[in-house]
């Protein structure tokens, strides 16, 4: 009895020794599983605020990394007091007095301010060779006279002769052939005597219209030498100064506005407050393509000789035939090469450099032709590396205030 009881303990003990190696695995796997999960655990939340300090570290790079430009948009504006633009006054006509005779000057009567008439006499010369020219193409034309008209008598005598048989017919036509020679060659002196009476009486030098003597070159005895081509000494310039021309260009948006009878006031002198009434007397009918402007002619009036040629002026175009300007700061245009360019910003906040064409300078402004219109963009201050394609950030914009205005003038 005890064997069997013996026996059946043996059994039972053995049984649970089987299975503890297996509770043990099991209880490891789960040690194992549970260690893994805890340090997975610890990794991700040791790695994520590493993580995400990278991704903030990288985005303020970048952030970095994008310039931040202030932009303003063009101004479409017409100035508020009309518009002054430079003119120049010129003599309403103008020549430059040559010699056309060889000789000396003997005397000059007029000298600069002189107010002369037309055809009065401002010089003489004296010339002793062309006098001796004169005399001998007399004598030769007088020669060539007699010539003729003793040709003429033989010429009919023989004429007859030959109608009456006494001569041949080859005399008769040798003789008319000797008349016509001889008609010739009086026509030939006759006219070199009326060149040179011609040259004579260009010894006398005179106004060719009533006008102010503005250049005198010459003096008594000095050496005199005709000039038909303009390109030697000249002796006198006059000018005509009452009415006087005034030119000035106006701006192609301005250009079909100016009209033959309109008046505008003109300033004489840069300090000057006094005005004058100026016609416009007719335009270029033509834009310069270099400019773009249009050349505008005016008439003033100037009986009183208070207007002096070669003047600086300004004329005053009012705000009734001005159009609308499109302005930008200078400080918006990028000077590289021969163009002149700005920086535009799209709705991206890409860059794109435009070429502009600029018209009249305001100062601290410019009017802008072409390139750009009034909902761009354009970047103030832009930098020298700036380039199509760069990304920028806008600046927000500054507490609103009235925009500048064109400057007045």
């Amino acid at each position: 009895m005890s064997t069997t009881t013996y026996s059946g303990g043996t059994g039972l003990t053995s049984g649970e020794n089987k299975a503890d190696p297996i509770r043990s695995r099991r209880r490891l796997r789960r040690i194992m599983i549970i260690g893994g999960a805890l340090l997975l655990i610890a990794l991700i939340v040791g790695f994520i605020p590493q993580w995400r300090q990278r991704q903030t570290a990288t985005a303020d790079a970048n952030q970095l990394a994008v310039v931040t430009v202030g932009v303003v948009t063009p101004t479409l504006t017409t100035p508020g007091s009309g518009l002054d633009l430079p003119a120049e006054v010129k003599p309403w006509q103008e020549a430059s007095i040559f010699a056309r005779a060889n000789g000396f000057l003997k005397s000059w009567l007029v000298d600069i301010g002189a107010h002369v008439d037309k055809d009065q006499l401002l010089a003489e010369i004296d010339t002793p060779d062309l006098a001796q020219q004169l005399n001998q193409a007399r004598s030769q034309a007088t020669l060539a006279q007699k010539s003729l008209e003793q040709a003429k008598s033989t010429n009919n005598k023989w004429q007859q002769l030959f109608k009456e048989g006494v001569v041949s017919e080859l005399d008769a036509e040798t003789m008319a052939t000797s008349l016509a020679t001889n008609q010739a060659n009086t026509e030939a002196f006759a006219a070199n005597l009326r060149f040179l009476e011609q040259e004579l009486a260009f010894q006398r030098v005179t106004a060719p219209f009533a006008g102010t003597i503005t250049i005198r070159n010459v003096n008594v005895g000095d050496l005199i030498t005709a000039n038909n081509t303009g390109t030697g000494m000249e002796m006198f310039h006059i000018q005509q100064t009452d009415p006087l021309r005034v030119y000035f260009r106006v701006p192609q948006p301005e250009a079909p506005n100016i009209a033959a009878g309109q008046t505008f006031d003109v300033q004489i002198g840069a300090e000057s407050a006094k005005t004058y009434p100026g016609k416009v007397v007719t335009t270029s009918e033509a834009v310069s393509p270099d400019s773009r402007t249009m050349l505008v002619q005016l008439q003033v009036d100037n009986s009183k000789n208070e207007i002096l040629p070669g003047s600086y002026a300004t004329v005053r175009l009012p705000e009734n035939v001005l159009g609308k300007l499109l302005i930008l700061p200078d400080n918006t245009l990028i000077f590289r090469g021969k163009n002149l360019q700005v920086g535009v910003v799209d709705a991206k906040g890409v860059v794109q450099l435009r070429d502009v064409k600029v018209g009249r300078d305001f100062g601290i402004q410019s009017e802008i032709l072409s390139g750009v219109t009034e909902s761009d963009k354009v970047i103030v201050n832009p930098s020298d590396s700036l380039t199509t394609g760069t990304t920028v950030r806008v600046a927000a914009p500054p507490a609103s205030s009235p925009p500048p205005e064109v400057a007045k003038k």
